[in-house]
């Protein structure tokens, strides 16, 4: 008779026939989850984060991704309806969705972006079971789709054994428990979950970029945490100081995006100009040297203080493509108590440098806090013009009240910080500003925007 074997797998033993035991490989599914809220767009926002997960365990697992936010996925791709630009950013598809109560009085629209639920069920059909699914969790706000995510994962994948990670798990560790996963892990991955996995991975590994059929825009990191301590941010808090990653790793992640015909590539780091000498320098001398044919951008907003003439001169030779500053606020006194990060005299100088060095007139945007909960003192209106003066875009970014930072914890007065729904960006600033502000300072915007030399 043939010896009868058992593989095992988490909570399913499968019997075959043979002679000799060779263990299979756990199956992981990486899910990023849909988003619940009053706008959503596509900002080179991709899930960093679960992808570079995904890439640790690809020699130790049999990986799968589903990404809710996937504008190429066949099932939206050929919407004409969606617009694009060149960059590689885009509008998500979309449909209402109904209005959680604490937001009753909040006159906008709410609604669901990603792909249809019934696309990730079919999904579940045909490619699972699952030994492990592993959840991206953002915005702490954004929770409903990740509630979503379980109910559907519970429903037709019930052995599955579910794992939250990302800022939401990290920022509000119980609230997340309450949705019913069977682990959390807060803050960076470690040791502490490949043994819970039971593999062992490999961390240093490109991120897991071949899970998507299609990729036209994908991101990197050359470094870790911020220097800085501004008060409305919980990227210290969450990821430590500040730390340059070998040089080898981000090439070999660049390289793995141009395998998957990525023409548009955005930096992820928090303070990508820090310490230029330990990572973005000898970056942009290989890139130099290569020749890559791909277009960077700096979403996560670059420190106008640290942009020198030779930084401003090698990013653009290099492909740089847009320039993100962070600015927030021309106060010097609403600086000083935040943090002190940049100056007005610090911006205009970064300008000047990005421009003399070629940048075009429509690459450089300028970012500046909505909603702030010291709004009087951050005096928005002339800052905003300050900025104008300058001749670069603007862009208001709505202040979200962080958990466990200064500045959000000091918004405890004005919604229920226990309850991650009130951190949403837009509901915060019509509550500090009222709708009515909020709505003229956004057509201000517009119009100094519109004003800019063609």
């Amino acid at each position: 008779m043939p010896v009868i074997l058992v593989k095992y797998r988490v909570g399913r033993p499968v019997p075959i026939v043979g002679a000799a035991f060779e263990p299979m490989l756990p199956r992981v599914l990486l899910v990023n989850p849909p988003i619940h809220d009053f706008t959503a767009y596509d900002f080179w926002l991709r899930p960093y984060g679960l992808l570079t997960v995904g890439g640790a365990l690809r020699e130790a697992a049999e990986v799968h991704l589903f990404d809710f936010l996937d504008r190429l996925h066949p099932a939206v791709a050929q919407n004409p309806r969606l617009r694009r630009d060149r960059w590689g950013r885009g509008e998500y598809p979309s449909q209402p969705a109904p209005k959680p109560r604490v937001f009753a009085g909040v006159p906008r629209r709410y609604r669901r972006f990603g792909l249809d639920r019934a696309c990730f069920g079919e999904f579940l059909h045909s490619r699972g079971p699952f030994d492990f699914a592993l959840v991206q969790t953002v915005m702490t706000y954004w929770y409903p789709g990740v509630a979503e995510v379980i109910a559907d994962l519970r429903a037709a994948c019930p052995q599955t054994k579910i794992v939250l990670g990302g800022l939401y798990a990290t920022l509000c560790p119980r609230h997340a428990e309450s949705l019913g996963a069977d682990r959390l892990v807060q803050g960076p991955p470690d040791e502490s979950l490949w043994r819970w996995l039971g593999v062992e991975a490999d961390p240093a590994a490109p991120p897991f970029w071949e899970g998507y059929p299609r990729l036209e825009a994908g991101v990197l990191k050359l470094t870790d945490g911020c220097p800085f301590r501004c008060t409305y941010c919980c990227v210290p808090g969450v990821y430590g100081g500040f730390s340059a990653r070998a040089a080898a790793r981000p090439l070999a992640e660049l390289d793995a995006l141009c395998r998957r015909a990525a023409r548009n590539v955005a930096f992820y780091d928090d303070a990508l100009l820090y310490r230029p000498d330990d990572a973005l320098l000898p970056f942009l001398a290989e890139v130099g040297r290569r020749r890559a044919d791909v277009a960077f951008h700096t979403p996560n907003a670059l420190h106008a203080r640290f942009l020198t003439p030779e930084l401003a001169g090698r990013m653009v030779q290099a492909g740089f493509r847009t320039f993100y500053l962070g600015f927030e606020s021309a106060s010097d006194a609403w600086q000083r108590s935040t943090g002190g990060k940049v100056s007005p005299d610090d911006l205009a100088q970064a300008v000047e440098r990005l421009r003399t060095a070629g940048a075009g007139p429509d690459s450089i945007t300028v970012y500046l806090l909505l909603g702030h909960p010291r709004a009087e003192a951050q005096q928005l209106e002339a800052s905003m013009r300050f900025a104008h003066g300058l001749g670069v875009r603007l862009m208001l970014a709505e202040f979200s009240p962080i958990p466990g930072t200064p500045d959000g914890e000091a918004c405890g007065g004005l919604v229920d910080m226990n309850e991650p729904l009130w951190h949403n960006k837009t509901v915060f600033a019509m509550t500090v500003l009222g709708r009515d502000e909020v709505s003229r300072l956004k057509h201000l915007c517009r119009r100094l925007n519109e004003a800019l030399p063609a």
